[in-house]
């Protein structure tokens, strides 16, 4: 970087891009990031800045390739370019670019979803919950099916005998792909080796393949027709995904250093992969945040065929809803969207919204996406805040005591008490008869959900509590609907949609709301929305909370014959 001018620095640290990554640019992000012809010999002297040493070492190992010798022999292979190394001390040995492997030189499939997978096992690994950190079907089916694809195609490159790799090959490349990716390791009893598992897929993804047959004269009629097996690349039903033109795989060099099948023991680690290719899983920047456009798309593409089928697989749909964030993010919160249109045509573009599962998940990659227990750490912090609003409710005389009341009346009653513990100075709308009426309502058993939607006049979402179950619905569209015994977590649901489909807050619950943002999801409010009657609500909530911090809080079950146990 001390070698580059202000402006390449400034422009360089502006997208975020260190002196390690700098190696990895191509001409056209190099053009990107400086575009326009005033910059043309600010692009050429960060592009000979560090890659004339590259293309320097790529000519001198060219005499080297003319002397290597064909067939099945030995020959010196470099180290592929695309991927090059950190830039080490000269106190540090640094490890060697060239391999002497024997032909055929096999590759390690990969792309950009299974090098993120392959960063996110690293992440966790450091805090030592690894083991949550698992392949998907679909990713596992495409590593198969395109690692078998490349070993079939690089042999018969190499050679003029019509053959397939062999078993010692499949075996090799199993290993290697088990060290490449740690999260394929199977530890089960049934397997003695944890590359055993893969190993069998590799082989029967062969099996799969059809031989081309050369042209030869008429077959005798035979009684009996031959059966072939269609085997799929896993051992249980394939749910392979169709992959579009526009797919961002490479590959990576399968650095073997034996020249049978009895010298696998030989083969790096997969940390040492990692340093040889300069610290891929950071300076590919192979994570959602630097996703190209064409990445993504082919990510939704996927989403959508998951979505053709009767019961997508959860799993899978979150780790394509993790890839796809940045671009879903800049559709849902663009202006484009108009309020009333705003829920249909989200659910059209992305019908996982359906599920709370996701829309939940979604909330937690917005507000805190590294991690993985903010749904748990939420729920709790609401049944905290749900506890003591009880006994603030009774307090304001807007809450009576439940004596009798089970948790679906508990949670129906706490729901339509907040708005006045925490009111708004705002007329309502016409036609609202209680500003509870913004987050539930109670269908009456002559009710019409459909008819009672179209004449409500606030645009937000609503939970209906009904005789079964309890439907949410933003505006006149009806979304999804959950178990009645879930409803002390309705208003959780409420708040996941107002940030997953950049809602905003209706005016006669916003003072509610806000206070639910800052106290519950633990998310800070801009100073322009900081009102005055949000400020004087917080500091009586803190008031409250700060004057029985000396005692004990009881909990919701506290309550004996229509009169609280707490001293107040």
């Amino acid at each position: 970087m001390e070698k580059l001018d202000a402006v390449s620095a400034a422009t360089l640290q502006a997208a975020n891009i260190s002196e390690a990554l700098l190696p990895t640019l191509s001409r056209e992000d190099i053009r990107d990031l400086f575009p326009g012809p005033e910059h043309f010999l600010r692009r050429k002297a960060i592009w000979n800045l560090f890659h004339t040493d590259q293309e320097q070492g790529q000519q001198a190992a060219s005499p080297n390739q003319e002397n290597g010798s064909n067939g099945r022999g030995l020959a010196t292979v470099q180290v592929n370019p695309c991927v090059s190394e950190t830039p080490r001390s000269p106190d540090v040995q640094e490890t060697p670019r060239t391999w002497q492997l024997p032909n055929p030189e096999y590759v390690v499939y990969t792309d950009s979803e299974l090098e993120h997978i392959r960063k996110q096992y690293f992440e966790m690994q450091l805090v030592g919950q690894e083991g949550r950190c698992t392949l998907s079907k679909e990713l596992r089916c495409r590593l198969v099916r395109n690692t078998v694809t490349n070993m079939v195609s690089i042999i018969r490159a190499t050679t003029t005998e019509f053959m397939y790799p062999s078993k010692n090959d499949f075996q090799a490349m199993a290993k290697r792909l088990v060290e490449y990716y740690p999260m394929l390791r199977d530890n089960s009893v049934n397997c003695r080796h944890p590359w055993e598992l893969l190993f069998k897929q590799l082989l029967k993804r062969l099996h799969n393949i059809k031989t081309p047959k050369k042209r030869q004269g008429p077959t005798p009629q035979r009684q009996r027709k031959r059966r072939r097996l269609n085997l799929e690349c896993s051992d249980d039903s394939s749910t392979s995904v169709s992959e579009s033109p526009g797919s961002t795989a490479s590959t990576v060099l399968l650095d073997r250093t034996r020249s049978s099948a009895s010298s696998l023991d030989g083969m790096n680690s997969p940390a040492e992969i990692v340093d040889q290719r300069g610290e891929a899983t950071e300076d590919l920047g192979v994570h959602s945040g630097t996703e190209s456009q064409q990445s993504q798309a082919r990510h939704y593409h996927t989403l959508q065929e998951m979505y053709k089928r009767p019961k997508p697989n959860k799993e899978a749909v979150a780790q394509l809803l993790d890839l796809e964030f940045d671009a879903r993010r800049a559709f849902i919160n663009s202006d484009t969207l108009r309020d009333q249109d705003r829920p249909a045509n989200i659910l059209q573009a992305y019908p996982c919204f359906r599920e709370v599962d996701h829309v939940m998940d979604e909330l937690r990659r917005i507000l805190d996406r590294s991690n993985p227990d903010f749904i748990s750490d939420l729920k709790t912090r609401w049944e905290s805040f749900n506890s003591k609003a009880q006994f603030y409710g009774v307090f304001k005389k807007v809450l009576g005591p439940p004596t009798t009341q089970d948790k679906v009346t508990r949670s129906v009653a706490m729901m339509k008490a907040l708005p006045e513990m925490f009111p708004s100075p705002v007329a309502l709308p016409k036609k609202l008869g209680h500003a509870s009426e913004a987050m539930v309502h109670v269908l009456e058993p002559t009710e019409n959900p459909t008819t009672y939607l179209q004449r409500r006049p606030v645009f937000s979402p609503v939970l209906i509590v009904c005789d079964n179950n309890c439907m949410l619905a933003i505006g006149s569209t009806p979304v999804t609907t959950f178990p009645k015994e879930n409803i002390d977590t309705g208003v959780l649901y409420l708040l996941a949609y107002y940030y997953a489909f950049h809602l905003t807050y209706p005016k006669c619950i916003a003072t509610l709301l806000s206070i639910l943002q800052t106290e519950v999801l633990q998310d800070a409010i801009h100073d322009r929305d900081a009102t005055s009657s949000y400020k004087k609500t917080l500091s009586e909530w803190k008031k409250f909370i700060g004057s029985r911090e000396s005692t004990l809080w009881p909990c919701s079950s506290c309550y004996h014959y229509g009169y609280l146990l707490h001293p107040y």
